[in-house]
């Protein structure tokens, strides 16, 4: 009996599978060669060293990532699967990720906008606030189809379930990603109900986050006015982003519980607390009840308390009616003899003299009074004239505004403001809100910034 022969494809077949069984995912490094790029998009090369060389195939949907179309003879580094391309029984690997041998493209801009943004003080820790203890409303940056949003739904779910959440969605990868996520943190303090924000992804590449390595987010971070939360990727994964924010979760799901209270430590606190209540209750009770029987053991018959009661009533009676008559004959001799005094001293006699100093004095009054309002009239309208001149109500009217910015501080200098931001102008009747949509400092403001 002849063993069974394989055919071509069946060989190619299981030599593919055995390849991609036996290696999951590989970094290579070497020189690149014989690059084409035809019109499908896709990217087929080879990478050699000084003895071997392996071919390379790199798909649209892949190198739309590459920041740099590679050259002839560049060194890079790949990540990608090995596998056997069936058709012609070719050994490849399938790339999915391509950078610059060596410290690479990304992680040099990386590190470039980092120390200018640190130089500028947007990592200063006196500029971090601190988180609310217990948020009334919870915001979230992120994309609303990734694991991401779903860690964080779920942690807030078991932790503090009645804490409100709003989405501001937003790609997380991409060229596009980028204004996206600035949009929507703009949005989140537009609308004004978040007072915590979460900002983050799962993991991926370093190329995959680099959205959070753009300088635009991360100044729309420094600015926000909301205290910020960063959870982009996994542990080890390290950000612009993680740098500027308030704080840096080091997974979506850490973030959640940051930003978030424990409800069931707090019920473990309240049965406690209600434990001790119950204790000091009883232990209240016994003591009253204690000084009852006490109390009782003391108290006379109410019956004796009411005889030696009735008693003194009528001790003091007497008393009362003997004092009153001692005092009716004081008051009524006092009276004769001041009925003597009075008839003595009659008013008839002294009140038409009085009735015409009254009268005088009356009418030197009257034009006293009238002529210190008039000076005073006088005086308040040199001082409301004066006035006048330097209120701002007269600046406004004459067409001048005072503008604020998005934290209230009034307006000096046009470059202190970025588009979007919101500002408020007052004007003679009213305040008018608006958005900026650009800022175009003076020629003098350029100067001053320059020296």
């Amino acid at each position: 009996m002849l063993p069974r022969a394989l055919s071509v494809s069946e060989l190619n077949h299981q030599a593919r599978h055995l390849l991609e069984s036996s290696f999951m995912q590989v970094w290579v490094e070497g020189e690149l060669s014989g690059f084409s790029r035809p019109s499908s998009g896709h990217w087929y090369f080879s990478l050699k060293d000084a003895r071997c060389q392996v071919r390379c195939a790199m798909f649209r949907g892949f190198n739309q990532r590459v920041r740099a179309l590679p050259r002839e003879g560049d060194q890079v580094r790949i990540r990608g699967k090995v596998t056997l391309y069936e058709n012609r029984g070719d050994f490849q690997i399938v790339v999915e990720h391509l950078e610059p041998a060596g410290e690479g493209a990304l992680q040099q801009a990386f590190e470039a906008l980092k120390q200018r943004l640190q130089a500028e003080g947007l990592f200063d820790p006196a500029h971090k606030r601190p988180l609310p203890t217990l948020p009334r409303h919870i915001g979230v940056v992120t994309s609303p189809t990734g694991a991401a949003i779903h860690d964080i739904l779920t942690v807030l779910a078991r932790r503090c379930p009645g804490i409100p959440v709003t989405l501001y969605p937003t790609a997380v990868q991409g060229k596009a990603a980028t204004q996206e996520i600035v949009d929507a943190i703009g949005l989140a303090q537009a609308h004004g109900v978040a007072d915590v924000l979460i900002i983050g992804r799962g993991g991926g590449s370093l190329e995959d986050l680099w959205c959070f390595n753009e300088e635009a987010v991360a100044r729309a971070i420094a600015t926000c006015t909301i205290p910020t939360v960063s959870a982009v990727g996994h542990e080890v994964d390290v950000t612009i982003a993680d740098f500027v924010a308030d704080l840096r979760a080091p997974t979506p799901s850490a973030a959640a519980e940051k930003v978030s209270p424990d409800v069931r430590h707090w019920l473990n606190q309240l049965d406690a607390q209600g434990a001790r209540l119950a204790r000091s209750m009883a232990a209240s009770v016994q003591r009253s009840r204690v000084r009852m029987e006490h109390l009782r053991a003391r108290l006379k018959d109410p019956r004796r308390n009411l005889q030696e009661t009735a008693q003194r009533l009528d001790d003091l009676d007497l008393r009362l009616n003997r004092a009153l008559a001692a005092r009716m004959g004081q008051a009524r001799t006092r009276a004769e003899h001041l009925s003597a005094r009075l008839a003595t001293q009659s008013p008839g006699r002294i009140l038409p003299a009085r009735r015409e100093q009254v009268a005088t004095a009356l009418q030197r009054l009257e034009r006293s009074t009238r002529q210190h309002l008039r000076r005073q009239h006088e005086r308040w309208n040199h001082l409301a004239q004066s006035l006048h001149l330097v209120s701002p109500l007269a600046t406004l009217g004459r067409g001048y505004a005072i503008v604020r910015g998005p934290s209230g501080q009034i307006v000096r200098d046009a470059a202190s403001l970025a588009p979007g931001d919101t500002i408020t102008a007052r004007v003679a009747h009213g305040d008018i809100e608006a958005t900026v949509a650009g800022v175009t400092p003076t020629e003098a403001a350029t100067g001053k910034a320059g020296d």
